[in-house]
């Protein structure tokens, strides 16, 4: 069995820093990162940098989802 390698790293966003694993993706290449405190942040770039920026983008987008649930259920 082949020991996978992750990597972490803080990713700055417009809602802070976050701290983000990265694993090597063995089908598609590239790298797997995900955002142990934010809800369903994964995401996948074809190398560190590009995965990073991927990654980043995803935490905005989680959120401000989450901010318009919370929005959204406050208004019922």
């Amino acid at each position: 069995m082949k020991r996978v390698m992750k990597k972490t790293a803080t990713v700055k966003t417009h809602y802070g820093s976050f701290k983000v694993v990265f694993e090597p993706e063995a089908d598609m290449g590239g790298y797997v990162a995900t955002v142990p405190k934010v809800q369903g942040a994964v995401s996948w770039g074809k190398n560190l940098a590009h995965a990073k920026k991927m990654i980043a983008e995803c935490i905005d987008g989680a959120m401000v989802a989450t901010q318009s649930a919370v929005t959204f259920s406050s208004k019922c």
